[in-house]
């Protein structure tokens, strides 16, 4: 799963990869979890902010995510990761619809939104930049094919820090 800390400053690469892995393992225990309900994993944040620990979790289905929907995944993702995650310290459960800016995670997020705007911000600068907007072309081997005011860009999915669709 892509994260959005890995150009916090101040944020150390170890509490980066940790955070990772922690986003990793919660995404593994997350997507069955939502396949059963019906739902689609989106995305999992995990992250330090001013009040604490949050992991986010951000659920989609076909219509809409409701409140019950959201409710029910919390609770069942709380219980299953007291149990599958018992060193991860506290922090609070956040589940909820991704939204008009959804994240894009997946490699098959590029290509089922082909199409769509989208800001990409990658880890390290490619050709002089870290932060791209354009339409999304889809996906190849060499990376996220976005349209450009300059052209089009390609971006290895690896390189990226946070992708999102905007309006």
């Amino acid at each position: 799963m892509v994260t959005d800390r890995d150009d916090i400053p101040g944020v150390n690469e170890d509490t980066r990869q940790r955070d990772k892995k922690v986003a990793a393992k919660v995404g593994a225990l997350a997507e069955p979890l939502c396949r059963d309900e019906g739902l689609e994993l989106v995305y999992v944040q995990y992250r330090r902010e001013s009040s604490g620990r949050i992991l986010r979790v951000f659920i989609d289905k076909s219509g809409g995510v409701s409140l019950e929907d959201c409710t029910r995944v919390s609770r069942q993702l709380s219980d299953i990761l007291d149990v599958n995650l018992e060193d991860l310290g506290p922090y609070n459960l956040e589940v909820s619809s991704p939204g008009a800016d959804r994240p894009l995670g997946k490699p098959e997020d590029f290509e089922r939104f082909k199409g769509q705007a989208a800001r990409i911000r990658t880890l390290q600068p490619i050709g002089g930049r870290k932060n791209f907007k354009g339409i999304l072309n889809g996906i190849t081997a060499d990376g996220v094919c976005l349209a450009c005011e300059h052209g089009e860009a390609v971006i290895p999915l690896e390189k990226i820090s946070i992708a999102r669709l905007v309006n």
